[in-house]
């Protein structure tokens, strides 16, 4: 098929190798432009359009889609359709409607649940089972298109955002193949009405860990917001984000007022159990393990974070 490529993160980026290893024709890329990032904040493109260019493909980011001229160059490529995956601006109907079988969007949940833009985080806060990726047919909603297919997969006791972040991304970039091979087979399927609920994007200000809270609750918390922002707490006066951790269990868990440090290995009381970090990064450091981090900067039992 001759595919119109949008999206602009890591997340996107082995969907577009799988479509170009598949033999598909790209027409164009869209992403989103550079942002100044580093610190000289220079300009750097997107993961998207660092690997377009690699590939030696067309590669285009209007800053909107709302201009006549470059809803008019899109529609000017003529695709099949277009393969829409954490793009990042709104499409008008005009767009939508531009390739012949329409614009497919990858999305990282099990649809309805978790439409918006923090799927993945969202699902491991919450404490979901499972989720999914699926392959919905856009229309002007918010992730409300008909779901042509979807994969689902169970989301691991200890897995962090990151890491269903990726296992995701390449389950989506298979699946999407798959259904571009079968796309004349493949009966959209209606979202149903119940159980709909929406990942609103993560705030920072959502990032500081409450430690009167349950152990599950941290735990899921700490993992939800891993790697980025990364979930965070003062220890002596010092801003350590909690990257990684675990439920502690048997004597870990005994008495102590939330954010009391029980042991000489990070274990921590909640409002009800203890959560043991697994990974933790200081300001200005790089992230570590907890007996690394714990060989440099001591937390000692007794401490109260």
């Amino acid at each position: 098929m001759r595919i119109t490529f949008m999206g602009t993160p890591d997340f996107s980026v082995p969907v577009l190798d799988a479509l170009v290893d598949a033999g598909h024709e790209i027409a164009a890329v869209y992403c989103q432009p550079p942002r100044p990032a580093g610190r000289g904040k220079k300009d750097r493109p997107s993961p998207v359009q660092a690997r377009a260019e690699a590939l030696g493909l067309d590669v285009r980011h209007p800053v909107s889609l709302k201009s006549p001229d470059v809803q008019a160059e899109f529609a000017a490529l003529h695709a099949d359709v277009a393969v829409v995956v954490a793009y990042g601006l709104i499409l008008p109907q005009v767009v939508l409607d531009a390739p012949a079988r329409g614009c497919l969007n990858i999305h990282a949940s099990d649809l309805p649940r978790w439409r918006g833009a923090a799927p993945i985080h969202r699902a491991i806060m919450a404490g979901d089972a499972s989720t999914a990726v699926c392959i919905m047919q856009m229309e002007a909603g918010l992730d409300t298109g008909p779901v042509l297919c979807r994969a689902t997969t169970p989301i691991g006791a200890h897995e962090t955002t990151g890491e269903l972040h990726d296992r995701l991304s390449t389950m989506g970039a298979a699946l999407i193949v798959k259904a571009l091979e079968r796309l004349d087979d493949l009966t959209p399927t209606p979202q149903p009405e119940d159980g709909v609920t929406y990942a609103a994007k993560i705030d920072k200000a959502e990032a500081r860990v409450d430690w009167t809270r349950p152990a599950s609750e941290i735990d899921r918390h700490i993992r939800g917001l891993s790697p980025f922002p990364g979930a965070w707490c003062e220890i002596n006066g010092q801003r350590v984000k909690l990257l990684g951790s675990r439920l502690a269990t048997g004597q870990a868990t005994g008495q102590g007022a939330p954010g009391l440090v029980l042991d000489d290995a990070l274990t921590i009381a909640c409002g009800g159990g203890a959560v043991q970090m697994t990974k933790v990064q200081r300001a200005g450091k790089g992230a570590q393990d907890r007996a690394t981090f714990l060989r440099g900067w001591p937390v000692p039992k007794g401490t109260q974070l």
